[in-house]
């Protein structure tokens, strides 16, 4: 068999010197993750959840026996390099916040005290109009969203120098903001600015983040489901400036689950009459969703999964129609445990019905974590590999893939692991893996 599949190496820049990860919102996702990291740089916990610290990716044949770690396999930047910063409405440092969001035992945070307590949230740019049911004076303020993008700039260029960066990532772990549509303004980096500059509400707070990282030279990754660097004048922008974005919308908990099995009813063509979803949970994310604006933009992410990995354009017989609901509840006494219900109604030979049954109790922060270190890495990876734009590899992350504009998104998890580790394997000049197999038996 000939490696049709193999080119040589790209060019990847090494990862030298401190690697600045800027977070926006410093709540329980951002917490988590911060002390976690800490925590794995002083050997008291493993990176469990990390494809880039713990995964490993095939190499040539199945007979050759090589399984390198990924984090062995292409030039990522260490831990240690990691320095953190955040905006937040609330003052709390990240030790208060971690405290507050109680996602982690007590004495774990404690242990971590110094740390934490070195990352100050700067004063964040925010707006009520967005997200209904929060509200902080640790604001910004300005003539207007170009103003504003201006401070977020200094901010950005105060903490590279501050702490010694020489490369730097955001990523969007704030709240959901209402749900809101392309227009006009959105269409090229002319008409947006135009907009910033008058202030239209067109312009949603987590557009100016994006717009400030990448005017700043930071690739950006968007982990809620709003319509943020997705619209066509940021992702032109990134293009134009060699920077990767992604998102959105983290890949955690009950769409996780559908993600694994619903490309398995799929392959095994049995049928699916309905879909009942239903989560309860009581941190921050669960208050910002009570507001049924906000709960559009989730809704629209988790909606979309099953439609574009069960096609029933495709396979009428089996998906035509099929009935696909989803709940959230605001509860307060679970806090950052979520517990997510599903109940499906499936059919197989002769069309005899049965049911799956699922009932996930999960750690929303806890699954969110390493997603956030994997995006942080590989977004890092991406920029000193050259490559800009929308970067589709890393789908595997998100409820929500960013394609190109006339591209489906792609929801198979596993479909979307093959993607992340061929273009790992691209990168370095390996032959892609496409699980052929024939040169086994030739």
């Amino acid at each position: 068999m000939s490696n049709q599949n193999q080119k040589a190496p790209a060019q990847i820049e090494e990862a030298k010197g401190r690697l600045g990860v800027l977070l926006v919102g410093l709540g329980a996702v951002s917490t988590t993750f911060i002390a976690g990291v800490e925590a794995i740089k002083q050997g008291l916990a493993e990176p469990i959840g990390s494809l880039t610290q713990m995964g490993t990716i095939r190499l040539g044949k199945r007979t050759d026996n090589r399984v390198p770690l990924v984090r062995e396999f292409v030039p990522l930047a260490s831990l240690n390099d990691m320095v953190f910063g955040a905006w937040d409405i609330f003052e709390e440092d990240a030790y208060d916040s971690a405290l507050h969001a109680g996602v982690l035992e007590r004495d774990l945070v404690n242990r971590l005290k110094p740390q934490l307590q070195a990352v100050k949230p700067m004063k964040a740019v925010f707006d009520q109009h967005y997200v209904k049911r929060l509200n902080g004076t640790h604001v910004k303020t300005g003539a207007n969203k170009m103003e504003l993008a201006a401070q977020l700039m200094a901010d950005i260029e105060n903490f590279k120098r501050v702490n010694e960066c020489d490369r730097a990532v955001m990523i969007w772990c704030a709240s959901t903001e209402i749900f809101m549509q392309c227009v006009a303004q959105h269409d090229d980096l002319e008409s947006f600015e135009k907009a910033m500059r008058d202030n239209d509400p067109c312009v949603a707070p987590s557009m100016i983040y994006a717009y400030a990282a990448l005017k700043s030279g930071m690739p950006f990754a968007n982990g809620a489901p709003n319509l943020t660097v997705d619209v066509p004048a940021l992702s032109r922008l990134a293009v134009d400036e060699g920077l990767p974005i992604c998102g959105k919308d983290f890949k955690t908990g009950q769409t996780l689950m559908k993600t694994i099995i619903a490309p398995g009813l799929k392959a095994r063509m049995i049928g699916l009459h309905g879909w009942f979803s239903t989560n309860i949970l009581g941190n921050r994310d669960g208050e910002v969703l009570d507001d049924p604006e906000s709960f559009k933009t989730k809704e629209e992410s988790k909606l979309s999964v099953l439609d574009h990995i069960l096609q029933p354009d495709v396979y009428p017989a089996l998906y035509k129609d099929f009935s696909h609901i989803v709940r959230i509840n605001y509860y307060p006494p679970r806090g950052d445990n979520k517990e997510g219900w599903d109940s499906i109604d499936i059919f197989g030979w002769l069309g005899y019905p049965m049911q799956i049954k699922v009932d996930f109790l999960c750690r929303d922060s806890i699954l969110a974590a390493p997603i956030v270190l994997d995006l942080a890495l590989f977004l890092d990876l991406g920029k000193r590999a050259g490559m800009r734009g929308i970067q589709e590899w890393l789908s595997f992350y998100f409820k929500s893939p960013m394609t190109a504009p006339t591209l489906y998104p792609e929801h198979d998890l596993f479909i979307q692991l093959m993607k992340l580790k061929n273009t790992l394997r691209y990168l370095r000049g390996e032959e892609l893996i496409t699980h052929l197999g024939l040169e086994y038996y030739d």
